[in-house]
């Protein structure tokens, strides 16, 4: 996997290649070799889908959740097991 550096770097070379071509490429072209481009690009990162992160959140959330009941749970406990203080 790049650095973000080196790949941003990499992206800008190929970038100007396409845009300072010899003779000019069609609008539709540049967009299409540019996204080929930026996907190429992306698929080098250590990226997640938007669905896989919304679903994580979800499980966070719920163990986040249930930590909390059973931290309460074991103050309970502690404080019924523990002798008042005289």
């Amino acid at each position: 996997m790049l650095a973000p550096k080196d790949l941003l770097d990499a992206l800008s070379g190929h970038a100007s290649r396409i845009l300072s071509g010899d003779t000019p490429l069609p609008k539709s072209e540049i967009e299409s070799q540019f996204k080929a481009l930026l996907q190429s690009g992306f698929s080098k990162l250590d990226l997640v889908s938007r669905e896989e992160f919304d679903s994580q959140m979800v499980v966070l959330a719920r163990s986040r959740a249930r930590l909390e009941s059973l931290e309460a749970k074991v103050a309970e406990l502690e404080a019924k097991m523990s002798p008042p203080i005289e």
